[in-house]
């Protein structure tokens, strides 16, 4: 009699590649290492392609763009925006291990337009607002668990710059069905897409 084969054990929860790699400007093709810290789940290629070709579209050159990445994680976002030529890249994580990662991608890249902060990131985006900084682009990757979101997006609105752009990721859709909530209600969606489960989004403050 042939013995049955064992069944798989299911592995919970998404399975992430050890690396991403840059997609496009200076340091096209360059891998970073992503490491296994909770919550960290660098944004797909796919994704990110797509949301700088809209950046690109809508705003033209990254030459002396500010940018700020507020949830930095693997780098991905924040070393593309420089890869293509931002004039400053401001990226920021809470999580030690990450920050000196970062470090010393920025130090292998030479990257003299890429600031890495180890700080928290609602009451760093509270101190640069009450400081007057402003960003043309502001990246919002956070860990979709702790519902971050509500809580930054609020702040996002004292620093982005005058025809700025937040760009955002959510494991839920950002559109709501009756009354709006309040965090949400100065945005306007301008850009959306959903790639597998990462839903995905280019606001900008309501004229209004």
């Amino acid at each position: 009699m042939q013995k049955k084969k064992p069944a798989k054990v299911p592995v919970h929860g998404p399975q992430h590649a050890k690396q991403v790699r840059i997609i496009g400007g200076m340091w096209k093709r360059t891998p970073l290492p992503v490491l296994e810290a909770l919550g960290l789940r660098p944004t797909p290629d796919r994704v990110r392609e797509t949301v700088f070709n809209w950046l690109r579209h809508l705003q033209g050159d990254w030459d002396n763009l500010r940018v700020l990445d507020l949830f930095a994680g693997s780098g991905a976002l924040g070393f593309e925006a420089a890869s293509r030529g931002a004039g400053k890249v401001t990226m920021v994580d809470a999580n030690s291990t990450v920050t000196r990662q970062l470090q010393d991608i920025q130090e292998k890249l030479k990257a003299t337009n890429v600031v890495v902060q180890r700080a928290d990131a609602l009451a760093l985006a509270q101190s640069l607002a009450q400081r007057g900084e402003r960003f043309d682009v502001i990246f919002l990757d956070p860990p979709y668990q702790q519902d971050f979101l509500s809580r930054v997006l609020p702040l996002c609105a004292k620093l982005v710059a005058d025809g700025g752009y937040v760009y955002a990721e959510s494991g839920i859709p950002l559109a709501f069905e009756g009354d709006v909530p309040d965090w949400f209600a100065g945005w306007e969606i301008v850009r959306e897409d959903k790639a597998g489960q990462v839903h995905f989004y280019l606001l900008q403050p309501r004229a209004d």
